[in-house]
C-alpha cells in the first residue's frame, strides 16, 4: 500500500472571499476523481476573510481547512490579532505556525512560535509547524544548526504524545515564492534528519518550497517525505490537485 500523502495549499495573502467563492465553483471538477483516495488528505490554508467559504466548502467536499496564524492569548488587549477560540468557532482544525514569512517579514522569534504550538495542542488542534534555512545560512554550513534551534524551540518541554500530534513541514527559505526547489536528495535528507531529531518515526513531515505537478513525483517519492505545503500552485485548483495526480501517475 502506498504512503499517505498530505496535500497541503497555502494561500498566504492570496483570494479575497469572492475569489474563494470562484475557486470552490470549479473546485469538485478536479478533486472530486481523487477525493475518495484512502492514500491522499487535502488541506486548505486561506486569510482570515475566506474562513467562512472556505469552511462550507470543506463541509461539502470532504477536505480539511485551516488558517496561516494565530495567537497564542484567548483573548485580550492584542489589537489586529485572531484567537484560537475565533478559529475554533469557524470549525478550523489546523493553523499554520512558524512560516518562514512570518519569522523573516513579522520578526516572530522562536519563542513566540513555541507558544503558538503548545497552545494550539492545548486546545486540540494541529499545528503545522514550519522551519528551514536563508541560503546565505546554508551557503554558510548552518543548515542542520539553525534547523536544530527552531525544531527544539518549539518541541520543548512537549510530550512524545504532543509531538506527534504536530505536522512538521521543511521550508528552505531560498526556494518559498523563488522558483527555485531543494533537488529530492537535499529534501529527502533534511526530512530524515529531522525525524530523528523529533524523535518520532511516524511523525508527518512535508516539503514546501516551489512544489509543483512537473517536480512532484520525484519530491513525493522520497520515503521521508509525506506531502507537500504548497504555496503558488495552490491558488487555482487544477494545478494543486495535479501535485497529487502527478505522483500517483
Amino acid at each position: 500500500m502506498s504512503k499517505k500523502i498530505y496535500l497541503y495549499g497555502n494561500w498566504k495573502m492570496n483570494n479575497t472571499y469572492a475569489e474563494t467563492e470562484a475557486f470552490f465553483k470549479d473546485f469538485p471538477a478536479v478533486y472530486n476523481p481523487v477525493k475518495d483516495a484512502p492514500d491522499l488528505e487535502v488541506g486548505i490554508f486561506a486569510p482570515f476573510t475566506s474562513l467562512w467559504p472556505l469552511s462550507q466548502a470543506a463541509k461539502k467536499e470532504g477536505f480539511i481547512f485551516g488558517a496561516q496564524n494565530v495567537y497564542y492569548e484567548a483573548s485580550g488587549a492584542f489589537t489586529g490579532e485572531i484567537s484560537i477560540p475565533m478559529l475554533k468557532e469557524y470549525g478550523v482544525t489546523h493553523v499554520i505556525i512558524g512560516h518562514s514569512e512570518r519569522r523573516h517579514i513579522f520578526f516572530e522569534p522562536d519563542e513566540m512560535i513555541a507558544k503558538k504550538v503548545k497552545a494550539l495542542l492545548d486546545a486540540g488542534m494541529t499545528p503545522v509547524f514550519c522551519y528551514g534555512e536563508t541560503l546565505e545560512e546554508r551557503e554558510s554550513g548552518n543548515t542542520f544548526t539553525v534547523m536544530e534551534r527552531q525544531i527544539k524551540s518549539a518541541i520543548a518541554g512537549l510530550t512524545p504524545a504532543e509531538t506527534a500530534k504536530i505536522i512538521y513541514a521543511y521550508e528552505p527559505v531560498w526556494a518559498i515564492g523563488t522558483g527555485k526547489t531543494a533537488t529530492p536528495a537535499q529534501a529527502e535528507e533534511v526530512c530524515k534528519w529531522s525525524r530523528e531529531l523529533i524523535g518520532q518515526k511516524e511523525a508527518v513531515i512535508l516539503y514546501g518550497g516551489s512544489v509543483k505537478g512537473s517536480n512532484a513525483k520525484e519530491l513525493l517519492s522520497q520515503p521521508d517525505i509525506d506531502g507537500a505545503l504548497v504555496g503558488g500552485a495552490s491558488l487555482k485548483p487544477a494545478p494543486f490537485i495535479e501535485i497529487y495526480t502527478a505522483y500517483k501517475g
